[in-house]
């Protein structure tokens, strides 16, 4: 039960990553560039097992 659990919280957690990098890439001023990789970097990290 224990690895469902986490396997659906880093598919969630890649899920959310991806949404932010695609919004990431349509961006055009640099300020929400900035912006969207702040909020990217937990997730990333979170997908690399590191906190």
């Amino acid at each position: 039960m224990d690895t469902i659990v986490t396997l659906l919280y880093y598919l969630l957690t890649a899920y959310v990553a991806v949404l932010l990098v695609r919004n990431f890439l349509k961006r055009k001023n640099w300020q929400e560039e900035v912006l969207y990789i702040l909020v990217l970097i937990p997730f990333i990290l979170r997908l690399l097992r590191l906190k």
